[in-house]
């Protein structure tokens, strides 16, 4: 069991990924000046959403998981469908990770190393923390945190160069605005680990309040990123840069330190561990469901299937291919599944209720 005042530590590693590299290219080319105006409205949404997930489990009084909600309403073989769809959710989303990090490292740092070491390199350290258990994992997410809000300050030193012509006009397009927020998909989920991750929090009325806390760090870190990245680069200069954080901090020049945007390739690795870590425990609580298997054969399993899987996504664009699959499905799975369960939950317990009121004398 764990404290609820770690679900903010939590849900803010979940959240904070390979999408904050490059997620303001992807925004603003459907919302230009008014990206800033579309991160503030998805993160609206994903708190509306969390508020819902929460909701469904208390439902079930802290004692069930997403999954064990999903054989409750619709039984045992197609709840452990609902389940598998999930679990391949969770794995597609450990992929894409891997592949966008390790992408960055080969174009950036080393540009002559095979892939496949990085990613067995990667894994290592992602089973070590894995098989270490759920105590572990939460407290890799601890220290996450504190790996990732040195990088905000840091990129202060681009204001100097910014511009702030570049963000207006405001409200320009509402359609492009609605577009960007869907855009930001790829980058906010990750919070959706506390479907699995409820049964094991102390407190479960402080849930509400931290996991929402989570959700407006992560809003606060990617609003000022967007703003700075916006006021930084011109907007055709922004369309055509892959990854716009790293490339703000090419800029950054310190007394002790010329290249800092290597450094920081490299330490994100601490930043991306509780994202595998949570999506390969998430996976691995679904399939415990169906058969059994320990911690460490599942894990270096799950690794092996992972690379070769690495190997048939090469080119940037197929990359890019896999990137707007994933939106795709977590948008439906993340941000408008929560809903239909909600009610399919409740309507299940109302009826359970009548029941058990009707067999009473």
């Amino acid at each position: 069991m764990i404290n609820a005042s770690l679900l903010f530590f939590v849900i803010t590693s979940a959240q904070i990924g390979v999408g904050i590299h490059g997620f303001q290219n992807v925004v603003y080319d459907s919302a230009k000046q008014d990206s800033w105006i579309a991160v503030i409205v998805s993160f609206i949404f994903a708190h509306i959403v969390m508020f819902i997930m929460i909701k469904t489990l208390e439902l079930y009084g802290g004692t069930n998981d997403f999954y064990g909600i999903h054989i409750d309403i619709y039984g045992k073989y197609i709840g452990n469908f609902f389940n598998l769809i999930y679990m391949f959710y969770c794995t597609f989303a450990f992929f894409a990770v891997c592949k966008n990090y390790i992408e960055v490292i080969v174009t950036w740092v080393f540009p002559q190393i095979n892939s496949q070491f990085l990613y067995a390199t990667l894994f290592i350290i992602v089973i070590y923390a894995f098989t270490g258990g759920l105590r572990v994992i939460i407290g890799v997410s601890f220290f996450s945190f504190f790996f990732s809000i040195w990088v905000l300050p840091t990129l202060l030193f681009v204001l100097p160069y910014a511009n702030n012509n570049h963000l207006i006009p405001l409200l320009n397009d509402l359609m492009g605005i609605i577009k960007g927020t869907y855009a930001m998909t790829f980058t906010i989920v990750g919070f959706e680990i506390i479907y699995t991750l409820y049964p094991y929090v102390k407190e479960k009325k402080k849930v509400q309040k931290f996991a929402h806390l989570g959700l407006a760090g992560t809003m606060a870190g990617y609003l000022l990123l967007m703003l700075l990245a916006q006021a930084f680069f011109s907007g055709q200069q922004l369309t055509k840069t892959i990854w716009p954080t790293l490339s703000m901090f090419s800029i950054v020049r310190l007394p002790f330190f010329e290249r800092i945007e290597i450094f920081t390739i490299c330490s994100w690795m601490m930043i991306i561990l509780p994202n595998l870590c949570l999506y390969m425990w998430a996976t691995y609580r679904g399939l415990l469901r169906m058969v059994k298997i320990s911690p460490t054969k599942y894990a270096w399993i799950f690794s092996i299937l992972v690379i070769i899987a690495t190997l048939f996504v090469r080119s940037r664009a197929e990359i890019n291919m896999m990137n707007n699959i994933l939106s795709k499905f977590a948008f439906y799975l993340v941000f408008i599944y929560p809903f239909v369960l909600f009610l399919l939950a409740w309507l299940k317990k109302k009826m359970t209720k009548s029941k058990q009121q009707v067999k009473q004398p």
